[in-house]
């Protein structure tokens, strides 16, 4: 099928987009990568403190500003818009701009539970819009190259079996030193955010803030794995073991991904930097990439690759800082993606994997 001059000009021009939330991450994150890309058209912001909303608003020359995500839905010009809100709201915002067929992007985790992920999935079909949810990590240049790494094993065979992928995430300083005075605030309140009938319905009460924070941080975790294993099936996705403290979130969980076997490591600490890194083993090999500190821009990817055998090697393919940050190439791919009507690299069905397999980690916990 031929292209029309008019699609042809369409995939050219940039992206209109609208925004709703101009809090801390956005504000460090997304509303300055954005703004930065050439292809976006920043359109409008909606943000439901007005004082807030107006001078964030003039700082980044975003022509219209709306009181709520409704109103910026309700625009015509408007073709995708990104989200950044409370992890309780942020999914029922989305599934509004979904049934009013914008595309949509938003902040992990896509929902609290399989009942929220089911609603807002039911809203991607229903308007006509797609969502991308934000997992940076499959954008982080180490990544990209482990899984490439990992994939010519598998087919090749010349290291033998897979045997085991570690991921560990320890935290430690997740703000990499940012100066938290730079953005712009106001001392307006925020309105409450209804919560009931979110979480799972199983879960008691007293587990609920411990479950936040384990799927706030391991979501990421999780993913990742899947995405360097290929694996999408929820029937290749299993629970095997979960060990954790009383805080709901220090120990390790064994999975099994697509056949592989796939260690959780999880501990909140007070490290100075950031100690995230993910590691896959061969029987002739592993390959090891360390996640840099979330804000740190570009940030210092780092991976080691070792193939034993006679000649046996080690090489460190990408040492230095380089240019592509995670989060600026993950707001790149989303334009490009809408413009270019592409899928996305993290659609919101693997959300939904995200959190079936989330929501059965916290019953083998309560379980224990």
């Amino acid at each position: 099928m031929s292209t029309t001059s008019a699609e042809t000009a369409a995939r050219q021009r940039p992206v209109r987009l609208g925004y709703v939330g101009c809090g801390f991450i956005a504000q460090h994150i997304h509303l300055p990568n954005f703004a930065s890309l050439p292809e976006c058209d920043f359109l409008a912001l909606a943000e439901v403190r007005p004082q807030l909303g107006r001078a964030v608003a003039e700082h980044y020359r975003i022509p219209r500003l709306y009181s709520s995500h409704l109103e910026l839905a309700a625009d015509p010009d408007i073709e995708a818009v990104a989200v950044s809100a409370d992890y309780a709201l942020q999914g029922a915002i989305a599934a509004d701009l979904l049934r009013a067929g914008k595309d949509v992007f938003m902040e992990k985790p896509m929902a609290v539970s399989v009942k929220q992920a089911e609603t807002i999935l039911a809203a991607e079909h229903e308007g006509g819009g797609r969502l991308m949810v934000g997992y940076m990590k499959r954008f982080d240049p180490t990544n990209i190259l482990m899984r490439q790494t990992v994939r010519d094993w598998r087919a090749s065979g010349d290291k033998g079996r897979l045997l085991y992928l570690r991921a560990h995430g320890f935290c430690g300083n997740w703000t990499a030193g940012r100066d938290r005075t730079t953005i712009i605030s106001s001392d307006e309140p925020m309105p409450p955010v209804p919560r009931d009938g979110l979480l799972p319905e199983w879960l008691p009460p007293e587990y609920a803030s411990k479950y936040i924070g384990y799927l706030q941080q391991y979501t990421h975790n999780i993913n990742l794995a899947m995405f360097m294993l290929d694996v999408t099936d929820p029937a290749a996705m299993v629970v095997k073991a979960v060990e954790l403290d009383r805080d709901g979130l220090t120990g390790v969980v064994i999975l099994e991904l697509g056949g592989v076997r796939v260690t959780v490591e999880s501990a909140q600490t007070k490290f100075h930097a950031w100690e995230e890194h993910t590691q896959v083993y061969f029987e002739g090999g592993w390959v090891h990439a360390w996640s840099p500190m979330l804000f740190a821009n570009p940030g210092n990817p780092r991976i080691e690759i070792y193939e034993g055998g006679d000649t046996p090697s080690y090489r460190t393919p990408i040492a230095q800082p380089i240019a592509a940050w995670h989060f600026r190439e993950e707001a790149r791919h989303f334009l490009e993606a809408v413009r270019d009507r592409t899928p996305f690299g993290s659609p919101g069905e693997i959300a939904l994997n995200d959190a079936t397999i989330l929501e059965d980690i916290y019953r083998h916990y309560i379980a224990a």
